[in-house]
C-alpha cells in the first residue's frame, strides 16, 4: 500500500513527528553510564501514554519477528544495528546506543532513530561511523523532491556510505509511512538514479541509512528479533520521516524549535 496525504492528514502526521522527536531528544538527554535499556523502554511508554499517542512496536509481528516485539522502543547496543529488543543491560561508557522509535498518534505515524556514544568517551572509529549515517540521511533528504524516483534517495544515500567505505546491506532500509509504520515503497541504501517509484507531494518516507563497520551481513539473536553484524563490529543507524512537498523535502521528525 502506498499513501498520498492530504493536508490534514500531513499537519496530523506533523504533530506525530514533533513527539517522536521530543521523545528521542528527552531520553538521549537521560542516558547516562549506568542506565538500563528496560528503563529506557519504560521511559518511553510513559511518555507515549502521556501524549495520548500509540505504539507502533508493542503489538508489530511481521513475517521476521518471533511474535509481537512486546516493547516500546529498539534499543540496538554496539553490534546490533536493527529492532533491538529492550532487555536487562546496563549501558557502560564508550556503548554506542542507537534507539529508533516508530509513534502513531491521530492516525498517523512517524519514524526516527539516533545514534549516539554513552556518557564521555569518543571512540574514533564509531564517532566517523553516526556522522557517515547522518551525512547520508541529509543527502538522501536532498534527493528527495518531486519528480526524483526512489532509486535517486537511494543512490544518494549509497554514495555516501560506500565512499566513507561501508558495505552496504540491502535487505533493510526505508519505507512508505502513513496511517501504517511500513508501507510501500521500499527504499534501499544504494540503488541505480531514476529508478522506483516517482516521488510526488503528499508521499511520506522514513529514509533510514545504516551501517555496520566491516561487513554487510546480519545475524538473529536468539530473541528473534536483534539483528547484528556478523562479525561482532560496531553500527550506527540514523533516521528521518519526511514529506514530499511542492518545494523538496520537509523533515518531520525534528523538535518543533528547530523548525
Amino acid at each position: 500500500m502506498i499513501e498520498i496525504l492530504n493536508a490534514s492528514q500531513l499537519s496530523r502526521a506533523r504533530d506525530t513527528g514533533a513527539l517522536v522527536a521530543d521523545i528521542l531528544g528527552t531520553l538521549r538527554g537521560r542516558v547516562t553510564p549506568g542506565t538500563n535499556l528496560l528503563d529506557i523502554d519504560r521511559w518511553t511508554k510513559e511518555m507515549i501514554t502521556e501524549a495520548g499517542a500509540l505504539s507502533c512496536y508493542v503489538d508489530y509481528a511481521p513475517s521476521f519477528g518471533r511474535g509481537p516485539f512486546g516493547h516500546y522502543i529498539c534499543t540496538g547496543v554496539n553490534d546490533a544495528v536493527l529492532h533491538g529488543r529492550p532487555h536487562d543491560y546496563t549501558l557502560a561508557n564508550g556503548d554506542l546506543l542507537s534507539l529508533d522509535l516508530a509513534v502513531s498518534l491521530r492516525g498517523l505515524a512517524a519514524d526516527s532513530a539516533i545514534s549516539f556514544i554513552v556518557g564521555d568517551a569518543r571512540p574514533k572509529e564509531s564517532v566517523a561511523m553516526i556522522s557517515t549515517t547522518e551525512r547520508a540521511l541529509a543527502a538522501g533528504i536532498a534527493a528527495a523532491r518531486p519528480g526524483a524516483r526512489t532509486g535517486d534517495i537511494s543512490h544518494a544515500i549509497g554514495t555516501v556510505l560506500g565512499e566513507a567505505g561501508y558495505p552496504v546491506n540491502t535487505e533493510f532500509g526505508g519505507h512508505g509511512i502513513g496511517s501504517t509504520m511500513h508501507q510501500d515503497p521500499h527504499i534501499a541504501n544504494t540503488g541505480r538514479p531514476g529508478r522506483g517509484y516517482p516521488l510526488r507531494p503528499g508521499l511520506m518516507l522514513a529514509l533510514e541509512p545504516w551501517v555496520m563497520a566491516d561487513t554487510a551481513d546480519l545475524v538473529f539473536d536468539a530473541d528473534g528479533w536483534t539483528l547484528r553484524s556478523a562479525t561482532g563490529c560496531r553500527t550506527a543507524h540514523s533516521e528521518h520521516t519526511i514529506a514530499i512537498t511542492d518545494e523538496g523535502a520537509e523533515v518531520l521528525t525534528l523538535p518543533r524549535q528547530a523548525r
